[in-house]
């Protein structure tokens, strides 16, 4: 494609092609999308978004096709591979100037830049870092910004490389620019305080920016450019100064009102600098230690003092939280149980630890956590009382102690109350002791107090077990507050229901059952208690209360709700519910009867956690899926959950699952993808994929009028890229695990197209190797390897004419799923798993279902997890040789690209 000739014509497309008029626009993406292979196409696209005199849409969609460029052409490997020739002017056109005046063009260029560099820099880009520190320095202000975003994305993409010689290149350009990078830092930091100081608030925010950026750069480099960073005089000397730095940041805020932009930015950067001694933390907790006790004066200073007063704001809260949690819990920083055998940085950094946390200091700890950050705000309370389901799942969600204040606070609060409950037991239980008997409703801090103390004893029930009579101050205390009925006790009455519901399988005797089963009755009957996860001890009376609720179906949908909850608590021990739990969900989703309209996605929801807990399948449980056919005709919002229902049973049982019910599976499925949605139908395939993983032969063939139609699609070059990642899926495992069932359907295919079978499977590889982009899962994409390796050895001319394709889907692969040994200093597959282990748990997760368990069995069979990838390219290429001799598989071998064999080598070097 000649660029002077050519760039009106690429000009007009992408005009039409950031049209809102679809019959305008549909045009112009299939024409862009056919010069995407055609050389010279990316360096029109250069030309175009360098143009700052054109349409600033038009520009954009230069760089978005631009970028996607690199991800499909510029490996070597790839299809249509850009030649050296363009790349190299292009590399040089991406670094001429930086002087992008837009500024979301200019991040998308610096990523462009960063995803070129990843795979060139340095060896075929060496020029590219010299060039970014020079520009670095430069007085034009656009200038020196662009180059330093650019310099940020480029470290940070470097950084995120994970083969061994990556890393020690990586390694030896943070040593080479480390330097620079503190002194660039320091510049732009001294630059924007002093602007700070004299008012000059304008011209700050700039250097504010760059200020932001630097610390970026540095961040990257200090946390994955040093093997032993503790002996680099610069990388300790910078982390030391990230404290006062911090504290300058802090006092700054006071000048900005919140919502400013420059009080916007000064908090990114606070957090910024936290992030940095997190990930120092994580990853060198050893050279973390002469930094133990001054990240532990600073985070406690802030949080639990009045030096944080009118300064500190949520964010920065948690991050400090987080400091002190990982502190506290890091296992390198706790001697083992015999002392002798600790190391001595362990005892170093328990030393500080137990010199700080002084009884007075945890006690002012202790006491401010459940006074001040376990309080209730007027936003949760607002929350809770409009929608109190969200507000339920708000409290208890996954992994939001981490970014989140009240989870991270009371995940805070657990970690220091185990490691320290000799001196905080005495202090929370003065807290109870000081609330004893009703509050006074008139006084809400009073009753916010009770209900912080309150989750906090809940929290720590475990702890607590020796030192709290907890029938005694049921009976005298808490029975007494659940018979309060005034409107606004119902905020204690919900906190001691949960109280309750932590201690229940703790410490509460069977005698006194009864008394809190009649209080809960009453209880039933207020809507901002009833459907709680917390009411577990209601299962003795569910039945009744099943029976007697015939009329009342939010009623029934309450109950549905504290069924589903309980079903995850039980876990297992669920199978002794199913007299009950299995009719309730057979008439709950059952579209012939009228309750239906109310009870189905609860219904349906009850029904896939069953099954996720079930330890084995039982005729009745089997029975309950012949209401699956008409759900599927629904084709309702609830088609996801009916999905994951199918799923849960092939996961169960899939013998039994598939020779009752496969037939009418595959006629619903039939139906469902003449006129269902892209998301439906990979929905639909990833059923197929699942049954053949599971039981290869028997899913295969029970789903075989499903299948050309997979074929068809890989062949014809299906166009949604997710949907040809779950055909190649689908195939890849047809291929690998059931190989004469693939023989026999490719010739059935074959009299399709009226061709040889041969030829049918040269265009489906040729596809396959074409569209390996589309696959984003690693698992996936090392199934598409070992199937394509398992068509060797062979001597069939048209396999081994495809031999370069299926060789640079193996490096590929090799590259997403090999890492290196650090003990051996070999490469391995990270995917292999070679036993199973019940995983261990922390305080604040959720234990394996019994089909989170039977998916780690099966993945213990699964090729993706069993073989080695390394090992099977290996002996496959050396059966290859055995049949060609050695001269023949030499000319073999010089069809692959001289750069993917010695990659090849070197992991196959490695073994």
């Amino acid at each position: 494609m000649d660029i002077q000739s050519a760039s009106s014509v690429v000009l007009q497309a992408l005009t039409q092609a950031t049209s809102q008029d679809s019959a305008v626009l549909k045009p112009a993406e299939e024409q862009l999308r056919q010069w995407e292979t055609q050389p010279g196409f990316y360096s029109v696209l250069l030309s175009i978004f360098n143009n700052h005199l054109l349409d600033v849409n038009v520009r954009w969609l230069a760089v978005l096709y631009f970028k996607n460029g690199i991800d499909r052409y510029w490996r070597k490997v790839a299809p249509h591979a850009l030649s050296e020739e363009e790349k190299s002017s292009l590399r040089a056109g991406l670094i001429t100037n930086f002087n992008e005046p837009v500024n979301q063009i200019a991040t998308q260029i610096a990523v462009l830049i960063a995803k070129v560099a990843r795979l060139d820099c340095p060896r075929q880009w060496p020029e590219l870092i010299p060039i970014l520190l020079e520009s670095v320095k430069v007085q034009d202000s656009l200038q020196q910004h662009r180059a330093l975003l650019t310099f940020y994305h480029v470290t940070k993409t470097l950084a995120s490389k994970r083969l061994a010689t990556d890393r020690r290149l990586f390694q030896d350009l943070a040593s080479s620019i480390y330097s620079f990078a503190c002194s660039l830092w320091n510049h732009h930091t001294d630059t924007f305080l002093q602007q700070i100081y004299t008012g000059d608030q304008q011209t700050s925010l700039s250097s504010l920016e760059r200020t932001l950026l630097s610390l970026k750069v540095l961040r990257k480099l200090t946390v994955h450019g040093f093997i032993e960073p503790h002996n680099n005089m610069e990388v300790m000397g910078f982390l030391s100064a990230v404290f006062e730095r911090l504290k300058q940041f802090l006092e700054c805020c006071r000048q900005f009102g919140p919502g400013s932009l420059c009080r916007e930015k000064l908090e990114k950067t606070i957090i910024l600098f936290t992030k940095v001694l997190l990930d120092f933390l994580e990853y060198h907790p050893w050279p973390f230690i002469p930094l133990i006790q001054c990240s532990l004066e600073f985070a406690v200073s802030y949080v639990f003092t009045e030096a944080g007063e009118g300064v500190v704001f949520e964010r920065f809260i948690v991050q400090c939280m987080n400091l002190i949690k990982m502190i506290v819990k890091n296992d390198a920083y706790k001697p083992a149980k015999n002392i002798e055998d600790s190391k001595p940085e362990s005892l170093e950094a328990h030393k500080i630890k137990t010199a700080f946390f002084t009884h007075q200091t945890l006690t002012e700890i202790g006491r401010r956590l459940v006074s001040k950050y376990f309080l209730l705000t007027e936003e949760e309370l607002t929350m809770w009382e409009e929608d109190p389901e969200s507000f339920a799942v708000e409290e208890t969600g996954g992994d939001s102690w981490k970014y989140s204040l009240r989870p991270c606070t009371e995940v805070l609060f657990l970690d220091i109350f185990h490691n320290y409950s000799q001196t905080l037991t005495p202090v929370l239980l003065e807290m109870v002791q000081n609330l004893q008997g009703p509050s006074n409703v008139e006084d809400p801090v009073q009753m916010l107090m009770k209900d912080a103390v309150y989750n906090a004893v809940g929290l720590a029930a475990y702890e607590l077990f020796d030192n709290v009579d907890f029938d005694q101050w049921f009976k005298n205390q808490l029975l007494g507050e659940l018979q309060v009925s005034h409107n606004r006790y119902k905020l204690i009455r919900r906190r001691v229901i949960w109280l309750i519901g932590q201690w229940i399988s703790v410490k509460f005797k069977p005698e006194l059952r009864p008394l809190l089963y009649e209080v809960i009755l009453s209880l039933m009957q207020d809507p901002d208690l009833v459907i709680r996860p917390y009411v577990g001890c209601l299962v003795q009376y569910l039945p009744v209360l099943w029976k007697q609720s015939e009329e009342h179906n939010m009623l029934r949908c309450a109950i549905l709700t504290t069924l589903i909850h309980l079903v995850q608590g039980l876990g297992a021990e669920s199978k002794n519910l199913y007299p009950f739990l299995l009719p309730v969900i057979q008439l709950s989703t059952d579209v012939s009867q009228p309750p239906h309209v109310y009870l189905l996605e609860d219904g349906l929801e009850l029904w896939l956690v069953t099954l996720e807990n079930s330890p084995a399948i039982t005729p009745e449980l089997l029975r309950i899926f012949q209401n699956m056919s008409a759900l599927l005709e629904l084709s309702s919002e609830n088609v996801r959950t009916c999905f994951q229902i199918i799923n849960a049973y092939i996961y169960l049982s899939a013998t039994d699952f598939l020779q009752n019910y496969a037939e009418a599976l595959c006629r619903s499925f039939y139906e469902l993808l003449r006129d269902i949605t892209t998301e439906g139908q990979v929905q639909v395939l990833k059923v197929v994929e699942i049954a053949i993983k599971v039981s290869p032969v028997l899913g295969s063939h029970m789903f075989q009028p499903l299948l050309p139609a997979v074929l068809r699609g890989i062949v014809e070059g299906e166009r949604y890229p997710v949907v040809m990642s779950t055909y190649l899926g689908v195939t890849g495992r047809i291929l690998l695990q059931n190989s004469g069932f693939f023989t026999s359907l490719l010739t059935q295919m074959a009299v399709e197209y009226n061709q040889e079978a041969d030829q049918l499977l040269g265009s489906m590889i040729e596809m396959w190797v074409d569209r390996m982009d589309n696959i984003t899962q690693p698992e996936r994409r090392k199934l598409s390897a070992l199937a394509l390796t398992s068509l060797l050895p062979s001597d069939n001319s048209v396999i081994q004419d495809k031999f370069c394709g299926i060789i640079n889907i193996c490096v590929e692969a090799l590259h997403d799923v090999m890492t290196e040994d650090p003990e051996t200093a070999t490469f391995k597959d990270c995917m292999l798993m070679s036993h199973f282990e019940e995983p261990k748990l922390t305080d604040d997760e959720e234990p394996p279902t019994e089909q989170d368990k039977r998916r780690k069995l099966l993945a213990l069979e699964d090729p993706v997890h069993s073989v080695s990838l390394q090992q099977f390219v290996y002996e496959k290429l050396k059966a290859q040789q055995m049949l060609m001799g050695d001269q023949g598989f030499q000319a073999l071998m010089e069809t692959v690209d001289t750069e993917v064999v010695r990659q090849l080598q070197e992991f196959i070097h490695s073994m």
